[in-house]
């Protein structure tokens, strides 16, 4: 708790703050930072916080955690705006909202080259390529993605035009009409220059201007009698309407605009974003937000949409709010938008009429967002109280930690490790041990060496590493529980330390000790949980070790031979079927591999068993 005395200084010191623009930072006793905000007169804001009166409980709760404060000035309360963003995602304090870093939302990207490709990409560079987006999640891009290169038959393959034109006979994809057929040569660069300005019309969310102008081709081609490529324009004309067909009508055809519905009661909070483009709702997003991280809405939200804006260059003109917001803070917020998307853009939060119940929509599915995640969340709670009571566990385990093995015979052994952690994996502290030591397929060593490596960092001071779990859950039986135990108690570390019996169909039907089973195949709600961390665990450590074997074939150890290139290599592992394959084969057989020879072949098969005689 705060002391009278700590709390007058820091008036003291709120006092002595200038009258402009800037950013403060709040720190509890040990220096972290909890709290980050912006304010038009600093020493008006922060002194606010440390005056005696009635607050809210999280406020009341916040300051009586603060040890100390810092600031930054700024010219302008943009200024301020941008930097307290930067901070926040720096920092993560943990009073506000925790700002999604921009690397992780989908985008499509048209790619700048002589005939662009789309592509699916989560990096935003600073490129010549054109980026739509962001969307709400990768299944809603690639459903945008194939449908668009689908629709107008555009190129998916890994050919580089115009150097690959004429080079190979066309793919499956051209015989089938899905494809334009680019490597014919029978497509002008000014067809294709026209597919792709489809592509990035209905990608801003203006089909109609593609329609209309497909129409209009398709007609004169008709007239010039031109009917071949009439019946391609009029097949493109019918998968552009059923694309727009598919979304939900909402607004009048030339609306475009995005919608805002905010939900809070005495739990958290969540926003949901509609996003109408046509008249009709094209994609819509649903953010949650904790207890804590709405510290003060005002300032939350103004951080949420400026953040939520700040990478997006299809941004509409008119933006519904279903909340209002301070004027200073709506002209600020208006200004940097018509700034973004170099047109007038304005906030408005309806009180009545079509827009009024647009807004009570999103409300609605803000709302349904959060009691459906509470409900989820309530049942993996009842689900960890009814584990920990059948493990005969002393605390409900909040952390749990996950470790699969899986190699490729003697190559690539791996363990990955997962986490789930309150209801929820965590894919952000999920690690991959490449195991070093051990000869062979020994999953036993493999996994001994793989916690060893995890126990030595059970003392870290910070980091995913220093967060202790309360229970250790392994892909195995018995046999791996004792590899376990023992390294757990070289480390001096005790853990309840539990593997996953699976049955013939690969599902987990028990737990198990070094001595014995425990059955969870007649609890539904402890059965799922297991189940679900058993497949994330296996899913990763097979991924990752999948990752090692394409980074070996892309960089192959054919390659370490003189003569042999990388092209080389591919061709030789593609007419062999894999290394392994390569290494079996007799010096004529080699001989008889494409762009080989005697000469290369005899290199190459002594190189392989010269190997051999070493090991």
């Amino acid at each position: 708790m705060q002391s009278e005395e700590c709390r007058q200084k820091l008036l003291d010191k709120a006092n002595n703050l200038p009258l402009s623009p800037g950013v403060y930072l709040m720190r509890d006793a040990r220096g972290k930072i909890i709290y980050v905000g912006k304010s038009r007169k600093l020493k008006n804001r922060v002194s606010q916080y440390f005056h005696l009166g009635e607050k809210s409980y999280k406020t009341a709760k916040m300051v009586a955690g603060v040890a100390d404060f810092d600031y930054f000035l700024c010219d302008t309360e943009m200024e301020a705006l941008a930097l307290e963003n930067t901070l926040i995602k720096q920092h993560t304090p943990k009073y506000n909202i925790r700002l999604k870093d921009a690397k992780s939302y989908p985008y499509i990207k048209i790619t700048d080259e002589a005939y662009p490709r789309l592509v699916f990409t989560r990096a935003r560079l600073s490129d010549k390529g054109r980026y739509f987006g962001p969307y709400s999640g990768a299944s809603v891009a690639g459903t945008v993605l194939r449908t668009l290169n689908r629709t107008l038959a555009l190129p998916t393959c890994k050919r580089t035009f115009p150097r690959d034109i004429g080079k190979e006979r066309p793919c499956l994809y051209y015989q089938l009409g899905q494809c334009c057929g680019v490597c014919t040569g029978k497509v002008t660069p000014e067809d294709y220059a026209e597919r792709i300005r489809c592509a990035a019309d209905v990608l801003r969310g203006n089909s109609a201007a593609t329609r209309r102008r497909v129409r209009e081709e398709m007609a004169e081609a008709a007239e010039r009698e031109e009917f071949e490529k009439a019946a391609a324009l009029r097949d493109t004309l019918f998968a552009l309407e059923s694309l727009s067909q598919k979304q939900k009508v909402v607004a009048s055809p030339d609306t475009a605009e995005d919608v805002f519905g905010f939900y809070r009661d005495d739990l958290g909070a969540a926003m949901a974003v509609f996003y109408v483009r046509e008249g009709a709702l094209v994609d819509k997003s649903e953010t949650l937000f904790s207890l804590d991280e709405v510290l003060d809405e005002g300032e939350a939200i103004v951080s949420f949409l400026y953040e939520h804006y700040r990478h997006r260059a299809d941004i509409p003109p008119r933006i519904l709010l279903s909340f209002t917001l301070d004027e200073d803070d709506r002209a600020m917020l208006a200004a940097f938008l018509s700034n973004a998307a170099a047109h007038r853009v304005t906030l408005h939060t309806p009180e009545r009429g079509e827009l009024k119940t647009l807004c009570e929509l999103a409300v609605s599915n803000a709302r349904e967002r959060a009691a459906s995640e509470r409900r989820e969340h309530a049942q993996s709670d009842e689900a960890m109280v009814r584990l920990a009571s059948l493990l005969a566990l002393e605390v409900v385990p909040a952390r749990i930690e996950s470790y699969d093995i899986s190699n490729l015979g003697t190559e690539h052994k791996t363990c990955g490790m997962i986490v789930w952690e309150n209801g929820k994996f965590r894919p952000a502290e999920y690690r991959t041990f490449r195991i070093r030591s051990v000869e062979g397929t020994d999953d036993y060593a493999s996994m001994r060496e793989a916690l060893s490596r995890r126990f030595a960092h059970f003392s870290d001071e910070s980091g995913s590493f220093s967060h202790v779990p309360d229970l250790i859950l392994l892909d195995g039986g018995r046999t791996h529980v004792s590899a376990a135990k023992e390294v757990a108690a070289a480390h001096g570390i005790d853990l309840p330390i539990f593997g996953m019996v699976k049955d013939e169909y690969h599902k987990t039907r028990a737990l198990c000790t070094e001595n014995e089973e425990i059955s969870i195949a007649l609890d539904t709600l402890v059965f799922g949980a297991i189940y679900r961390i058993q497949e994330e665990v296996h899913r990763f450590s097979i991924r990752r070790m999948s990752d090692a074997k394409r980074k070996t074939v892309k960089t192959s150890e054919l390659e370490k031979i003189a003569g042999i290139g990388r092209t080389k290599a591919r061709v030789i592992l593609k007419h062999f079927g894999g290394l392994a394959a390569v290494k079996r084969a007799s010096e004529t057989e080699l001989a008889a591999a494409p762009g080989v020879g005697p000469v290369l072949a005899k290199d190459i098969y002594q190189y392989f068993h010269e190997k051999e005689r070493k090991v």
